[in-house]
């Protein structure tokens, strides 16, 4: 881990020293100390953002051929306690391009996770073999499903409507909104709204794997390792 760290970073003389075994055992301690921290900022978010934008305001300026600050701020973090806080943060993301005026509607904007959603729906499929797969959405109509694999428990037409209905809001606080007269997403898609309501029909519903009161739904969840019980609300109190 440390010979792997010291590829992108310059560690200390001891740490080389360690490697090659030549240390004794009080410089073995603080060689370890100091990889045991190396260790820490590989899951700290702080860390890596901070790596990543100095990489890539060096990158920036060096392409500018200037100096100085590149980003206006320090990056912020928020932690997404529920389902909408988690849409409202994707609906923020997807339409960035459109209030900024870089693009018309959301399915233009590159390097969102819209666009690619949306490409998967034109292209019949879900799975795209050039980028990585994101985590799907509810398919079925009945958005209290249970699947712990979908990125929350919307529709992905849904969330589609979501994000065109706010890209049409005009703020003045920003510069670009999805035009009043611009085709709504279904057809911008070009998907025939019969055969996407065909689709998203209601599937059948599955057989609860237990059935029982709700404190004993929950037990049996816990023993089987589960974190769901589909048929909860079906539970005799």
């Amino acid at each position: 881990m440390a010979e792997r760290w010291m590829q992108l970073f310059n560690g200390p003389l001891i740490v080389k020293r360690w490697l090659k075994g030549e240390t004794e055992a009080a410089q073995d301690l603080k060689a370890e100390e100091i990889v045991q921290t190396w260790r820490e900022r590989l899951y700290d978010l702080g860390w890596f953002l901070k790596c990543l934008n100095e990489y890539l305001a060096r990158k920036a300026n060096e392409e500018d051929c200037c100096k100085g600050r590149f980003w206006e701020s320090r990056y912020k973090c928020q932690a997404l306690l529920d389902e909408k806080a988690v849409l409202q943060c994707m609906a923020y993301v997807d339409l960035n391009p459109v209030r900024a005026a870089m693009e018309e509607t959301p399915e233009e904007s590159d390097y969102t996770s819209i666009q690619q959603r949306s490409e998967a729906i034109s292209q019949g499929d879900g799975d795209n073999k050039q980028r990585p797969a994101l985590l799907p959405m509810v398919h079925a109509s009945n958005a209290e499903v249970e699947d712990d694999e979908t990125v929350c428990r919307f529709r992905l037409m849904d969330y589609l409507e979501l994000v065109d209905s706010t890209g049409r809001a005009v703020r003045d606080d920003k510069r670009g909104a999805i035009s009043a007269h611009a085709a709504g997403v279904l057809d911008r898609l070009g998907i025939d709204e019969r055969a996407w309501l065909a689709h998203m029909r209601p599937k059948q519903q599955r057989q609860p794997i237990a059935l029982g009161a709700l404190d004993k739904l929950k037990e049996y969840a816990q023993l089987t390792g589960r974190k769901w019980i589909a048929g909860q609300s079906l539970a005799g109190w």
